[in-house]
């Protein structure tokens, strides 16, 4: 079977997909967007890699802009039109695509048409509900109207896929209610790449070379919006600053992160470092190099979203200290699997109080990390991950 993966964000997970597909002796393409830039796995092709697996990077003729709405919206039409050209040279029999928006969606789906290819809507997110959230009181009131398109336009997307995979069963709901035929749906959870992030001892090459050695790490990684507020970064630090071991470092790209650097600019601490995200290559140490790993979701997340970071950490072996809505997955993850603790977003007194607590706690600490690598690895097994994937790909198939 030729399979174009088609994941926007090109993460770390879905690039393991990918080679997995290909070692099983499919012909695969993934494409991903350059421009775009958050954590990526790893772009190169490896030693390892047969002739039959190929990474084509998309681009588009000017910087992409999140903050210009208009911009974005032609910036999205013309990525679409980049990607369904480039998808169509590969000719593949089945096409899944996922972390995109749905201007994008619209012309790689029907580029899928014309192809007599099958079409697969990787659903990460109800990026209807997301675009709502942003422009639903903007525009001068005409934002609703917007809104309103998009809900009309993800749900025709939603229907002409040959199948839809979605992330968690808190989607079966809100389907149900757009009326999407429930034989198209199959749960396929996101999960961690386990084999890209081995355990790694704290006093590593990055650490030292970076100075945390001899510290106490709490490691925030990944993109940082501002809907993650930032400034919660810096009250952990605050709250910290009489113990001299202890370093808040955030490797991050964003608007947070922007937000973050201008406030240590107007107010340094001398216990926060803001650094560039690191490659894939060094995820490892850096995650080895923590004590505690932070990740930060906002109250209108809801129950879709699930940040990657939260499963690249299961991976690390590290607790987790996680900032997110008690009804949305990763929380649920976190505390069933005893990874890590959960405080609801807005309640910053937890969150310190938290933090304290698993710094002072050592021996908690420890059986959370144990306990979230156990959960990794009994659950990110990527051969049977593949193979439900290829049992998708074979029913979507059988719509042509």
């Amino acid at each position: 079977m030729r399979i174009a993966v088609h994941d926007y964000a090109g993460h770390p997970f879905v690039f393991e997909l990918s080679r997995q597909l290909a070692r099983e002796g499919h012909d695969v393409g993934h494409f991903y967007f350059e421009g775009d830039p958050g954590p990526k796995g790893a772009l190169f092709t490896k030693a390892e890699d047969g002739s039959n697996f190929s990474i084509i990077p998309i681009s588009i003729s000017t910087p992409y802009r999140k903050d210009n709405l208009f911009r974005r919206w032609l910036q999205d039409i013309e990525y679409g039109h980049n990607a369904a050209a480039s998808i169509a040279s590969f000719a593949p029999d089945v096409i899944i695509s996922g972390n995109t928006p749905l201007e994008s969606q619209k012309q790689i789906l029907s580029q899928s048409r014309r192809s007599e290819a099958a079409f697969v809507f990787w659903m990460q997110d109800f990026y209807s509900l997301a675009m709502a959230d942003i422009i639903g009181s903007r525009l001068f009131g005409a934002g609703h109207l917007v809104a309103h398109w998009y809900k009309f336009l993800e749900r025709k997307l939603l229907l002409y896929s040959d199948a839809i995979i979605v992330i968690s069963d808190d989607f079966l709901p809100g389907l149900n209610r757009l009326k999407i035929p429930s034989d198209k749906v199959h749960i396929i959870q996101n999960w961690g790449s386990i084999n890209d992030i081995p355990l790694r001892h704290k006093n590593n090459e990055w650490a030292v070379k970076n100075g945390f050695h001899d510290s106490f790490v709490f490691l925030y990684s990944g993109t940082l919006g501002l809907k993650h507020n930032p400034l919660s970064l810096c009250q952990i630090a605050d709250a910290l600053a009489e113990y001299p071991s202890v370093r808040v470092v955030v490797s991050a790209v964003g608007a947070g992160a922007n937000a973050l650097r201008a406030e240590l600019n107007q107010r340094p601490r001398r216990n926060l470092t803001l650094k560039d995200l690191e490659p894939i290559e060094a995820l490892p140490d850096m995650l080895g190099a923590s004590d505690v790993l932070i990740a930060l979701l906002e109250q209108d997340a809801g129950s879709y979203s699930v940040p990657s970071k939260v499963l690249s950490y299961l991976c690390a072996g590290k607790p987790i200290l996680l900032s997110a809505p008690i009804e949305n997955l990763s929380s649920r993850i976190v505390r069933q699997s005893g990874a890590g603790k959960v405080t609801q977003p807005g309640d910053y007194d937890a969150l310190v109080s938290t933090a304290i607590e698993l710094f002072l706690d050592a021996d908690a600490r420890s059986l959370m990390g144990s306990a979230g690598r156990k959960f990794a690895v009994e659950t990110f097994d990527i051969n049977s991950i593949a193979r439900r994937f290829i049992e998708v790909f074979a029913k979507a198939t059988d719509r042509i």
